[in-house]
């Protein structure tokens, strides 16, 4: 006979708690609605029941949560907040996953569809193992003095260095089978330690633990439009991140198709990286 492992009643009712709560974007360090009032169901694949309605994000949302990133990268405190203040904010972070691993883990399970032991072997240990590791890297990010000579000119003396600095505003666009390790781990938290702001459009499939995670993000410190989560769909959300001129770089894991057309919005815009 085969049998049925529930969620214990202290993992479930975290979990319970969020899943009642409206699932807002997040622009600015505020939770909101959709500009056009839209929600959308993300569903449980195992029983095809809605686990909750999403406020669907479009394109002005991303032209606010742009202009909020903007803002705090050009303003704010991050970009030129001193690593050592930085690191403390992206290592506590990490420490939250840990401290929340078990609901984000039946997040991700009830979301996505995974069993939710293997989200708790890997997908939330080892998201919270890269906010640990690039907070480490942060006082490494150090330039060079490159030596220099120029054979036109005999015996001149140059001094030349390289100095690595943040790009700006990075769009993230990410998919549905990892939707915390890639959205957070793998993209959003390099983005982070280097200085950069951060809009990201989660799948649209799964979005709660990233919704969850940008819960913990303003818990740990992280200041208003350094993280901006909008989910909703790729036709007009995700269309318009790629091709918002105000955006320096994307972020994309996905499709060959989808990744056509983010190159060719990119290149019709600003030419970002």
């Amino acid at each position: 006979m085969t049998s049925i492992v529930l969620p214990t009643q202290t993992n479930y009712g975290s979990t319970s708690r969020f899943l009642a709560s409206a699932k807002k974007l997040l622009i600015d360090g505020e939770w909101v609605d959709a500009a056009s009032g839209q929600t959308f169901a993300t569903i449980n694949p195992a029983t095809e029941e809605k686990l909750a309605d999403v406020a669907q994000g479009g394109v002005e949302d991303i032209d606010r949560a742009v202009i909020a990133a903007r803002r705090a990268f050009e303003s704010g405190p991050w970009s030129r907040m001193k690593p050592s203040e930085r690191q403390r904010i992206l290592h506590r972070l990490g420490d939250l996953i840990l401290e929340n691993a078990d609901e984000l883990a039946w997040l991700e399970s009830l979301d996505n569809g995974k069993p939710v032991s293997v989200a708790k072997v890997a997908d939330i240990p080892l998201t919270a193992d890269l906010f640990h590791y690039m907070a480490a890297q942060i006082r490494t990010l150090t330039g060079a003095i490159v030596p220099v000579s120029d054979i036109a000119v005999p015996g001149a003396e140059f001094h030349a260095y390289t100095l690595r600095e943040p790009v700006g505003v990075v769009g993230l666009i990410t998919p549905w089978n990892y939707p915390l390790l890639i959205a957070a781990g793998w993209q959003m938290a390099a983005c982070l330690a280097a200085g950069n702001t951060v809009v990201l459009k989660p799948s649209e499939v799964t979005p709660l633990s990233i919704l969850r995670f940008g819960e913990l993000a303003l818990e740990a410190g992280i200041p208003p439009g350094v993280i901006n989560i909008v989910p909703g769909f790729g036709s007009d959300a995700g269309a318009r991140l790629s091709s918002h001129p105000d955006v320096d770089k994307i972020g994309f894991t996905g499709s060959t198709r989808t990744g056509r057309g983010i190159l060719k919005a990119v290149a019709d815009s600003n030419l970002k990286k």
